[in-house]
Formats: C-alpha cells, sequence, structure tokens
C-alpha cells in the first residue's frame, strides 16, 4: 500500500475507483456502510424471487384446474385435424409448469446472488440485475400479456422499486465508476 493510500477505508478507495486492500489470512474483511436505499433494495430482490417462486407454486398447485380449462377452450375451439388428447395436453401443461418453476427458482437464486453483491457496492452486479428486471418486464408485457398472474404482477413491482432504489443519486457514490487505463 502506498502512503497517499494508508489509513483509507475501503469505501474511500472505491470512491477513488480502487479496488479494497486484501484481506490476508487472519484478518477480518472491514465493514461496509450499505446506504439504506441499496439495504433495502437487497430486501426487495430477495423478496421478488420469493413472491416469483410462490407464484409458480400456487400454479403447481392448481394444475388440474388449468389443465381442464385449457381441455375446456380446446374443445370449444376445435382445431380441424388436430384432435385434443387429454393425456397430451396434461403432459404438456405439467412440462410447461415444472419449467417455469425451474426458471422461477433459478430468478430468485439469480436475483440474491446479485442483490447481495450489489449491496456491497458492486456496479457490474447493479447491472445484471438490470438486465434481468428488463427481461421479467419483457417476460411479464410480451408472453403472459393476458395471463392475469397477480405473483408475477407483484414480483415486477418489487423489481422495479429495487431497481429504482439502486439507481438513486443518494447512492451513487456506492457503485464507484472504475476507470480504465491503456497500457
Amino acid at each position: 500500500m502506498s502512503d497517499s493510500t494508508a489509513g483509507e477505508t475501503d469505501d474511500e478507495r472505491r470512491k477513488r475507483g480502487m479496488s479494497p486492500d486484501p484481506i490476508l489470512p487472519g484478518q477480518k474483511p472491514p465493514k461496509i456502510t450499505v446506504p439504506k436505499p441499496v439495504a433495502l433494495s437487497f430486501w426487495l430482490w430477495v423478496l421478488a424471487g420469493v413472491v416469483l417462486v410462490a407464484g409458480q407454486i400456487a400454479l403447481l398447485v392448481l394444475k388440474d384446474e388449468l389443465t381442464e380449462g385449457i381441455l375446456k377452450q380446446i374443445r370449444e375451439n376445435p382445431v380441424p385435424g388436430q384432435p385434443a388428447d387429454p393425456a397430451q395436453v396434461a403432459s404438456g401443461v405439467n412440462t410447461l409448469l415444472w419449467m417455469l418453476f425451474g426458471g422461477a427458482l433459478t430468478f430468485a437464486v439469480l436475483f440474491a446472488l446479485f442483490a447481495y453483491k450489489a449491496r456491497e457496492g458492486t456496479r457490474s452486479a447493479r447491472t445484471v440485475l438490470t438486465v434481468g428486471a428488463v427481461f421479467l418486464v419483457l417476460v411479464e408485457l410480451l408472453i403472459l400479456r393476458g395471463s392475469l398472474n397477480v405473483f408475477l404482477l407483484v414480483s415486477t413491482l418489487l423489481v422495479a422499486i429495487a431497481l429504482v432504489l439502486m439507481y438513486l443519486p443518494s447512492v451513487s457514490d456506492h457503485f464507484p465508476k472504475v476507470g480504465r487505463t491503456l497500457p
């Protein structure tokens, strides 16, 4: 460590675009001062993931009703030359719901992981969360636009609030922009 950076806290080093001092074996890591909006954002990301998974669990519980509703629509609006096989429809619904559950679980884990890293001040984690939030909104608006999945709506609202909190001007110092120098 040079004389000009001696005695600086990790927060002060991050504000200047420098990485924190390395932690040597046996040393305790310094405590990072997390702004309240970022801390609240972390918990909103976690809650959004939990709500997303809970929504998929609810759909799995209602699988039989969903299958019956789809079969009813197929019977009311038959496609010529394509008979409705109830077993095939049930299998398709089951597969789709388990795939959606896996996707929701993946999103929940990624939200929690990157929100944790963002809480530590990692700017790239905030960027990944932004991309995840945009993807979630696009899925809701473009793919599931006809569904009234309350869990997805609540999760999307929580994600939007969490994202806004991470971009407030008062927390910009927590996500320092690291300058790059050419060799």
